[in-house]
């Protein structure tokens, strides 16, 4: 009889606790191999199938948008002679935006002769003589002439690079005249800059002298380019006008070499 209650027995501290201590490693059953690699398993899974859905929206956003945009251009400037040709019976669409295009090429052909020249000029005096109006045309005709391919004297002439706000900081702008600093020793060249802070809009002019000012080999229309996209059509070699004048000037020296 001792000996069965002896083996009946249960220790204190077991008896304080409830039994075998749960999270012991060595007293818990033992994890099956199968739950484990099933987790790891969908854990591979739902990576790829996010990888793969963020590379999917990061092709499709940039051509959802180029045609969004190009399908409400299309629209917009057919609904220019589209009305008219509804009250002629005649419902071919494209055929307004067709008609604005060549509206707006033949309006250039008029404009590049002598009295197309005339009447715009007549014209554009009414309109800089109207209080309102004249502040927004002045300023759209800026940026149009920016972009223009005869360059005038109000166009940018040059894309440049300035050191700005601080020491090494770089600054991208347009430099849109020329003007001489009258000093008691010399005279000082210097050029105004015009840096954008709100796409073309808005921005500040820097008068800086013109051996400061770093010219790369970008053209005007690059130049909008990078600044309209925030950057991204940044190309990744830039290179200054003067350096490339000097390798083109020793090519033919190595090649007599």
């Amino acid at each position: 009889m001792a000996e069965e209650k002896e083996s009946t027995s249960i220790p204190l501290s077991q008896a304080e606790n409830g039994g075998p201590d749960p999270e012991d490693p060595a007293k818990s059953p033992p994890t099956s191999p199968n739950s484990s690699t099933r987790k790891a398993c969908c854990f591979v899974l739902q990576s790829w199938v996010s990888k793969k859905f963020m590379t999917g929206i990061v092709v499709l956003f940039p051509v959802a948008v180029t045609f969004f945009i190009t399908w409400w251009f299309i629209q917009f400037v057919d609904g220019f002679f589209s009305p008219l040709y509804e009250q002629l019976g005649i419902h071919i669409f494209g055929l307004g935006f067709v008609t604005s295009l060549l509206f707006v090429f033949f309006v250039g052909v008029f404009v590049s002769s002598w009295m197309g020249a005339t009447v715009f000029s007549v014209g554009e005096w009414i309109i800089k003589k109207m209080p309102f109006v004249k502040h927004i045309y002045s300023a759209s005709k800026q940026i149009s002439a920016a972009i223009s391919p005869d360059q005038n004297t109000t166009a940018f002439k040059e894309v440049a690079i300035i050191r700005h706000p601080r020491v090494g900081e770089y600054a991208f702008g347009f430099i849109t005249s020329t003007v001489t600093l009258q000093r008691d020793n010399e005279d000082e060249e210097l050029c105004s800059v015009f840096v954008p802070t709100n796409h073309l809009y808005i921005g500040d002019i820097f008068l800086v002298n013109s051996k400061d000012i770093l010219r790369p080999n970008l053209s005007i229309r690059e130049g909008i380019e990078i600044i309209v996209s925030g950057g991204m059509t940044m190309p990744q070699i830039i290179s200054p006008l003067e350096r490339i004048t000097q390798q083109n000037e020793k090519i033919p020296l190595n090649r007599i070499k």
